[in-house]
């Protein structure tokens, strides 16, 4: 995010507005899946491209703090706190971009708002696309974890209703942990339907499992957790990594949970 050689900074706004312009670009990073470095860098060049000489910003998983000083007085700041939700990372592209625009001098205050609230608005993916996603998905990765056709058949099945359910799960405002709960055991269950329906064509329930599982798995936020450990957020990385592992100990529970009772039956 660097600035365009020889652009004129935009002109120098008022704090109170720089500084609820940083708050609300840093919260639309943050909820979409954007590193911590990541949002502070942004949130600090944006309010330095508009005049701010005095910006303060402090950025956790879930919350951010941040302050505008004129002549070493706090002059504004706000506490924002920011829930951990589903991924989006077209809206992370669009606000890098802005930011660049930004700091080359393309914007004033009032297009940047405008700008940004228009990104807000951004549809997320289709349900049926997401659906469509995590089945193929599902079944591929059923195939090269060394299933054949048939195990990647049943795998493609049960990740698309597994995600089904998380669609509707997010509908019903279920917990994310009760939702991979229950997202997992009907993966289990499918995939055992399946391999009971196909004895003919060797069905490997594990293969099948494995491969169903994989869009459940808390991949960005284990990822972003070791960027942020290698960034020195300590704090931050331990949040998003522990989130990660209760996601990841939720599937076990779903999965477990229903191979013992398929055993016992």
């Amino acid at each position: 995010m660097t600035s365009a050689e020889g652009s004129a900074p935009p002109a120098r706004a008022d704090s109170r507005q720089v500084l609820d312009l940083c708050i609300r670009t840093g919260d639309l990073l943050l909820r979409n899946g954007g590193e911590i470095f990541r949002v502070q860098e942004t949130m600090s060049r944006i309010a330095a491209a508009f005049g701010a000489r005095s910006f303060q910003v402090y950025v956790l998983t879930n919350g951010l703090f941040a302050c505008v000083e004129e002549d070493g007085v706090p002059h504004s700041a706000q506490v924002r706190m920011v829930p951990l939700s589903p991924v989006n990372l077209d809206r992370v592209c669009e606000i890098n971009e802005l930011s660049r625009e930004i700091a080359a001098g393309k914007h004033t205050i009032e297009e940047a708002y405008a700008r940004l609230e228009a990104i807000e608005r951004m549809p997320a993916m289709q349900p049926w696309l997401q659906v469509l996603a995590s089945a193929a998905g599902s079944g591929c990765f059923g195939f090269l974890f060394g299933g054949g056709p048939y195990d990647a058949f049943v795998s493609l099945i049960a990740g698309g209703l597994a995600w089904v359910f998380v669609l509707l799960a997010g509908h019903w405002r279920l917990s994310k942990l009760l939702t991979n709960i229950a997202a997992s055991a009907l993966v289990a269950v499918v995939c055992l339907l399946g391999a009971r329906m196909g004895p003919a064509f060797g069905g490997q329930i594990d293969r099948m499992i494995i491969g169903a599982i994989v869009p459940l798995l808390p991949g960005v936020p284990f990822t972003n957790g070791i960027r942020d450990y290698i960034n020195s957020d300590y704090l931050s990385g331990t949040i998003r990594l522990i989130d990660a592992l209760l996601i990841a100990g939720c599937i076990a529970i779903g999965v477990g949970f229903v191979l013992k009772m398929y055993s016992y039956l």
